[in-house]
């Protein structure tokens, strides 16, 4: 499907895209390289993207697959929060000159209420400060995708308890690293050195965001066969165990 979908990109007048579960991205790795290599203009949909797939259990569970795809030079890869993020998702993808992954989750998630959290459009940048208590902050939470919900109560947790704190949607790696570092650093201020970052895959990478003073609440394990719900909370993906990782991390 991967090397089909190559094959009508070169061959010109149509926009190929192709649609699977996200754990069979693993087949598809030579051709998407080659896309890459020769910037061929090719969607990959992918669903199913986590540990959020429940029951079918731990071989249609992707763990290690959203790491692998960030690393291949010229891919840009977008794991989306919600509608809105999956609208602009779709925008950059159409308006990109290679190739685009776009990473979906298969559990409902919440459309996040645009008149209490930044317009979708940050996604655009890659990374944005999708909600922030005010302030200089002392704790910030990243995540991308089915996630970000996850951070953004924690950010609110940690702000009714009179810490100031942001919740960053970082939805693609690539074209948040292609900013201005003016942009970067207003997102993610150096002076705050409190970062945990919230993702259903393996931790390996996100210290480039949260530094040696960061924590991740990753999965460096395979999954389990349990409804979704159970899993987060079994795999520690829960806006309390953000919560307590900021207090500890803030030595409270």
């Amino acid at each position: 499907m991967a090397a089909i979908a190559g094959g009508l990109a070169l061959h010109g007048g149509i926009l190929p895209f192709t649609g699977t579960f996200f754990t069979f991205v693993d087949y598809m790795r030579p051709a998407i390289r080659l896309a890459a290599l020769m910037k061929l203009k090719v969607i990959y949909v992918f669903s199913h993207d986590s540990i959020g797939v429940g029951e079918d259990g731990p071989t249609h569970q992707p763990i290690e697959q959203l790491m692998s795809l960030r690393v291949i030079p010229g891919l840009t890869v977008i794991r989306p929060a919600d509608a809105n993020e999956t609208m602009e998702a779709w925008r950059c993808a159409v308006a990109s000159n290679g190739p685009t992954a776009l990473v979906l989750t298969r559990q409902n998630l919440p459309v996040l209420d645009r008149s209490v959290v930044s317009p979708a459009v940050g996604l655009h940048q890659g990374g944005y400060v999708l909600w922030e208590s005010g302030g200089d902050p002392e704790a910030i939470l990243i995540s991308t995708g089915s996630e970000v919900s996850i951070a953004l109560q924690a950010a609110q947790t940690l702000a009714a308890s009179g810490i100031r704190s942001r919740c960053v949607s970082l939805p693609s790696w690539e074209l948040f690293d292609a900013q201005p570092q003016t942009y970067r650093e207003q997102v993610l201020p150096p002076a705050c050195r409190i970062r945990v970052a919230i993702e259903a895959g393996v931790s390996l990478g996100w210290e480039h965001y949260c530094g040696l003073d960061g924590s991740v609440l990753g999965i460096d394990r395979f999954g389990a066969s349990a409804p979704y719900q159970e899993i987060f909370r079994r795999f520690g993906l829960t806006a309390e165990a953000a919560v307590a990782v900021v207090w500890r991390l803030l030595g409270r």
